[in-house]
């Protein structure tokens, strides 16, 4: 492997012959760095400190070669070490941080971050090209025409497409100019660019839930009796008219199955629903003023299938509204799983025109 080290021209380390030279860890470190970049070794000197890269760089520069027995030592010390490390914790904050993100709450994390004051571990543009277009796409349209050449210079050619012609014509203009503008822009800068873009997307309030107030009182109310439904709904009229209008068209009830449900995918609900619960809900839908949603389920399946539940609706007593609310429920709720699963579409309610 000596080959591969200048081993001509220049003085040899002391200590030349059979006995290795005394070195100093740095030293050796330059060395087995030298050695695994002779081999063809890919190492990512990058991620260490730059004050570290620098003094490697030093040290390498201030050696001249190598004789083969004082190689073989610290070839030997450096395996060695190797072989005893049972468990090794790189990157300090920032590294310790980047093992458990998903292990701990965003929360937690971003503020051990502020505290350490350290970056986010790892390539910021690297973290930028995996956001979607709903998150890039308010960067370009409030950063600087020039920060956003940066960016859109930086993104894989489908992506920047993409965010492209979701601009206004004028600005994407000006942005597409600005990106034959960036050949002069130094490498530290656009590092700095995507530090600052990545701490600003970092630095967005997480939000407590999962979904938005509309969807969230949606899915209280469909849960709840229709008198209370009535209610709450008469009130959010009264308090906020807009409000309460999108929370209409977010709930699903039984009567909502006309206009919610397409026709083709009744015999699939039909499938997935328990036949007595069904029965329970067509036998007292008349009672409850939600006949048009049984007409609409009868008429959307299978003829012989529709008769027999024809014949068992007749053949049933008298349906309590309670007994008759709670089928209803169950059979709104396997719709939901269905959505959920992605078996089924409901059809989204347009608002209606003022």
């Amino acid at each position: 492997m000596t080959e591969m080290l200048p081993m001509d021209s220049f003085p040899a380390l002391p200590g030349a012959g059979t006995t290795p030279a005394p070195l100093s860890r740095k030293a050796k470190a330059a060395i087995v760095v030298r050695l695994l970049i002779n081999e063809g070794a890919d190492i990512p000197l990058e991620d260490l400190p730059e004050e570290l890269q620098a003094r490697l760089t030093q040290q390498m520069g201030s050696m001249r070669t190598v004789d083969r027995a004082t190689l073989a030592s610290v070839v030997d010390e450096f395996a060695q070490e190797l072989e005893s490390i049972g468990l090794s914790f790189r990157g300090g904050i920032a590294g310790a941080l980047d093992a458990l993100e998903g292990k701990i709450s965003k929360q937690t994390a971003d503020r051990l971050r502020k505290e350490a004051g350290v970056r986010q571990y790892g390539d910021p543009w690297a973290r930028l090209r995996d956001l979607g277009p709903d998150k890039l796409l308010p960067v370009l349209q409030n950063e600087s025409t020039e920060v956003a050449a940066v960016l859109l210079s930086k993104l894989d050619v489908k992506r920047a497409a993409e965010l492209l012609g979701k601009l206004p014509g004028p600005e994407a203009r000006r942005i597409t100019y600005a990106v034959s503008l960036t050949s002069r822009v130094t490498p530290d800068a656009v590092d700095r660019i995507g530090l600052s873009l990545a701490a600003q997307l970092d630095a967005e309030p997480i939000s407590a839930f999962d979904n938005g107030p509309v969807e969230r009182v949606g899915a209280i109310l469909n849960s709840t009796t229709a008198t209370t439904r009535d209610d709450v709904l008469e009130g959010l009229d009264e308090t906020d008219a807009g409000f309460a209008e999108m929370v209409r068209r977010a709930i699903f009830t039984f009567g909502n199955i006309p206009q919610r449900i397409a026709a083709r995918d009744i015999p699939k609900v039909a499938r997935a629903l328990d036949q007595e619960m069904l029965v329970t809900a067509l036998a007292g839908a008349e009672a409850a003023g939600l006949q048009a949603s049984a007409d609409f389920i009868l008429e959307n399946m299978s003829g012989r299938m529709a008769d027999q539940l024809r014949e068992e609706v007749q053949d049933r007593e008298a349906v309590k509204a309670a007994d008759m609310e709670a089928a209803a429920a169950q059979i709104v709720q396997t719709i939901r799983d269905l959505e959920a699963s992605g078996d089924l579409l409901l059809i989204v309610e347009e608002s209606a025109p003022e």
